[in-house]
């Protein structure tokens, strides 16, 4: 059965919409693992760790979007937010000016952003992202998520649904994670806890 090219159209246009709608659902709280990984996950999304049952990550270092030398190990003593994003992903444009908006208004209770790019080939793109929200935090440039790979536990980040957001308690303790896009609300959320941890 041959189609007409206005119902070729339709089928085309309900096959885009679905993939698009998968896609979506890469990062939209769906997370790959190996069943131990001690998270709780709130109705919100959020999945919080218990103090006692929280695992450091391995080192984050590397050279910056901006050719900076950064090593996350330096903020130790301070919470820390990461933000793994990459160019060419909507919810990450979506959630850029949350991010900013409270790294912004957190830095002065002692907490650090950062952001690891991942999935991009070159600088270029991810630099104007940067330049587009006016970032105000380093982003470290992970191309093949090498660096992710090996820093986080298995089952932490899922890089085939960014974004994801990891907090980080004062000993550099993976604390809270959410994948897909996040808000100003849901950051404070998975931040104000570990502010006020002794």
């Amino acid at each position: 059965m041959t189609l007409r090219p206005a119902a070729r159209a339709v089928t085309l246009t309900a096959i885009v919409t679905l993939g698009s709608l998968c896609l979506a659902a890469c990062g939209s709280g769906k997370s790959e693992g190996d069943g131990q990984t001690n998270y709780v996950t709130g109705t919100d999304g959020i999945q919080t760790v218990a103090k006692e049952e929280r695992k450091p990550i391995g080192p984050i270092k590397g050279e910056t979007l901006q050719d900076k030398h950064l090593d996350v190990a330096d903020f130790r003593g301070k919470v820390v937010v990461i933000n793994v994003w990459g160019s060419w992903c909507p919810p990450c444009r979506a959630e850029a000016p949350y991010l900013n908006k409270v790294a912004k208004e957190m830095k002065s209770k002692g907490v650090e952003f950062v952001g690891i790019n991942t999935r991009d080939g070159d600088k270029v793109q991810p630099r104007a992202f940067e330049d587009d929200f006016d970032i105000s935090y380093p982003s470290l440039y992970d191309p093949t998520g090498k660096m992710l790979l090996s820093a986080f536990p298995k089952g932490t980040v899922n890089l085939q649904g960014l974004p994801v957001t990891v907090t980080l308690d004062r000993n550099g303790k993976i604390a809270a994670r959410v994948f897909g896009g996040t808000d100003d609300s849901k950051l404070r959320k998975m931040i104000n806890p570990l502010v006020e941890e002794n």
